[in-house]
């Protein structure tokens, strides 16, 4: 067993790090709403809370890269304000993000290194660059070569190397977000062995997981966030997940002694007041999907699952869980190692998107102007984008095809558009995701992979995007809605799929699903076979 980390003794008069009143606001949607955080010197303080419940924010408005709406800062007393993450990292804010930010192309000693590598009369001095950067690694993994390329490298050492990099200024804050998410056991302890040095320096750690186990290893304090609020901060020891869990995704209790006094959410966002889910009618004996041992080595392992006709299957999970690389992998984007699947029956291969389009498949992807659409093409254009290769005669795609296609499904899908001719990045969105969905239902597609379907949009939007994903179950789509939301998953999901770790570790059905179970099981705090309410 490691030993905790951290600094437990008498904290000092005035904190480390104090964030006062933080609020945060983007359109449609309050991030944070008069956030407290206290962090003292020398302390793991854990920041807990699920997905959407303003952790990155929070994060984000310390570390410059958003300025807030209202709320104060403060540095060892004394008020700050960064312009930028430049200010930040001057006053000695490190953080390091689950999204690695390295040069691929660039060796583990220049990324380390990067900005400020030993240099005299301009040239960079190579021996001392490798010989600092390997002293930087030495507490985390001395069996990294500085000199290889960081492509060259597995995830989990990539993301040491990031930390690596931020503990070598010997920062004054250190945030740590999800920093075990790829590395193996022996890692992780040695990151634990880094973490202890750094606090017995002073030096305040922000630690942000979803690991229960690791919780009581590494923190001193746990600070919880819900819906954009802060909840409670707790001592680390003795603490009981079943209370953490409640505490994170009980949307009808209220919290005594918290920052902003006592509240209730039940108003907020529950599912009883949404529409009642879609009910399966079950009219064949075989699923429409049939997902068997399905397998990505690091990423998915032995994934099992199977859908009807006009179900609506929810898949839950935090960060890092898997749900876009489940998705993902079903289209043909990402290449499986092993497994099978099957649609009405019938054995499918979808070694890339084309093959699962014929399938039958349509995705719906997390990032809609990235991956889902062409911005400054037309409305037009972007529905019959899939339909190319059908509507073309000779190599021409005829225009008045294309724009019936487009104009049905403005009708159907009441898109807000002047015309079909409207470019998308003119468009809410939520009409932008409309036209996501009406390109894939223009392909006839009877499976539709939805990744994060309402993010991004407004309320009066995502309620339409519900009823539309309710509609297309009853004319007998099968929907696999990928979702970071619980309440969205409540109201819409028959069934809910919970993925830990690239695993399935529980199914929950629409009569037993609450936001506690689900994210009991995301945290692994509840064994999948426990019953419905129990928490531990």
């Amino acid at each position: 067993m490691v030993s905790p980390v951290g600094n437990t003794s008498t904290p000092p008069a005035t904190p480390r790090l104090q964030m006062r009143g933080v609020r945060k606001a983007f359109p449609g949607v309050i991030a944070l709403d008069g956030v407290d955080l206290e962090v003292r010197a020398g302390e793991v303080h854990v920041l807990l809370g699920e997905n959407g419940a303003g952790k990155s924010t929070l994060i984000n408005v310390l570390g410059g890269a958003l300025r807030p709406d209202a709320g104060t800062i403060a540095l060892d007393g004394d008020t700050v304000a960064f312009g930028s993450p430049r200010d930040a990292r001057a006053r000695g804010i490190a953080i390091v993000h689950q999204e690695l930010a390295l040069v691929p192309a660039l060796s583990v000693a220049e990324n380390l290194l990067l900005g400020a590598p030993p240099a005299r009369a301009g040239v960079i001095q190579r021996a001392r660059l490798h010989t600092e950067a390997a002293a930087a690694l030495a507490v985390l993994d001395p069996s990294i070569d500085v000199r290889q390329p960081v492509s060259a490298l597995r995830l989990g050492q990539q993301q040491l190397v990031e930390i690596a990099r931020a503990m070598r200024g010997a920062p004054v804050v250190l945030v740590l977000d999800e920093p075990t998410s790829a590395l193996t056991p022996h890692e992780a302890i040695r990151l634990f062995d880094g973490i202890r040095r750094l606090t017995a320096r002073g030096t305040s750690v922000i630690y942000i997981s979803h690991r229960m186990d690791e919780i009581a290893v590494i923190g001193d304090r746990i600070t919880v966030l819900r819906d954009g609020r802060h909840v409670i901060t707790v001592p680390t020891r003795p603490l009981q997940h079943e209370q953490l869990v409640r505490w994170m995704a009980n949307r009808d209790d209220v919290v005594p002694g918290t920052s902003t006094g006592t509240r209730s959410v039940a108003t907020a966002a529950n599912p009883s007041d949404a529409q009642p889910a879609h009910v399966t009618q079950h009219e064949h004996s075989t699923p429409r999907l049939c997902v068997h041992a399905l397998a990505r080595r690091g990423v998915l392992h032995d994934v099992t699952f199977s859908a009807d006709a006009g179900e609506i299957v929810g898949f839950a999970g935090l960060l890092g869980a898997g749900r876009t690389e489940l998705a993902r992998a079903l289209f043909g984007v990402d290449r499986l190692d092993a497994g099978e699947v099957f649609v009405d029956g019938q054995r499918v291969r979808c070694s890339h998107p084309g093959d699962a389009i014929r399938a039958g498949f349509g995705f719906v992807t997390e990032d809609r102007k990235g991956d889902g659409l062409l911005l400054m093409r037309s409305v037009r254009e972007n529905i019959a984008l899939p339909l190319l290769r059908s509507l073309a005669r000779f190599g021409v795609v005829p225009r008045p095809s294309e724009t019936t296609i487009a104009e049905d499904a403005v009708r159907d899908l009441r898109i807000r558009t002047p015309s079909v001719q409207q470019s998308v990045l003119a468009l809410s969105g939520g009409n932008q995701q409309k036209v996501v969905l009406a390109k894939w239902l223009a392909t006839g597609a009877r499976i539709l992979l939805l990744d994060e379907p309402t993010r991004g949009i407004d309320v009066g939007a995502k309620a339409e995007i519900h009823t539309l994903i309710r509609s297309l179950a009853n004319r007998g789509v099968t929907i696999l809605l990928f979702s970071s939301e619980l309440p969205e998953l409540l109201a819409l999901a028959d069934r809910t799929l919970v993925l830990r770790g690239g695993r399935l570790v529980g199914e929950v059905t629409r009569a037993e699903s609450s936001p506690e179970r689900l994210l009991a099981l995301a945290v692994g705090a509840v064994s999948a076979d426990a019953p419905a309410g129990n928490a531990a």
